[in-house]
């Protein structure tokens, strides 16, 4: 091996190393950022090429969660305050709006699977019936707690 080939090696490994981060960064920042029902967009809509863009619908809140290389940028409504969920269907992928009562900004979801985007209207739906018609409370998994003040004997 001669003197001036003896750079390929380093720098052939050290570009490896790079891509490697790269793919294990992307990899990394496009799984699920919560445990419960989330939905993922497609990577092929515009915008979540990289990083697709999430969204948390649970039994208090919608959250929608995109990461960025560095950091993340998380919106947050919570069920009492979504006011209405519209789908706009394409021909391949589906848009999701989600409108709040307050004039706040809306959560918009671009490029999720038509599938995912009436189950996520679903689900919030449900959740909303589920907390007005359980007087104000989310439903989920509550403690339950006695009638009995744990003074007594």
């Amino acid at each position: 091996m001669s003197s001036e080939s003896g750079w390929i090696v380093p720098v052939a490994v050290a570009a490896l190393a790079v891509v490697g981060l790269v793919g294990w960064t992307l990899w990394r920042k496009s799984q699920p950022f919560a445990a419960g029902d989330v939905f993922r967009a497609s990577r092929l809509s515009a915008g979540n090429h990289l990083f697709p863009t999430q969204v948390l619908i649970s039994p208090d809140s919608v959250v929608q969660y995109t990461p960025r290389w560095i950091g993340r940028q998380e919106e947050s409504i919570h069920l009492t305050h979504v006011a209405s969920v519209k789908i706009d269907t394409k021909l391949l992928l589906s848009d999701v709006l989600i409108e709040t009562t307050g004039g706040s900004d809306s959560i918009r979801c671009h490029g999720h699977r038509k599938d995912d985007a009436i189950k996520m209207k679903t689900l919030i739906e449900r959740y909303q019936n589920e907390y007005y018609r359980g007087g104000g409370r989310a439903s989920g998994p509550q403690e339950v707690r006695s009638q009995e003040s744990p003074w007594t004997i």
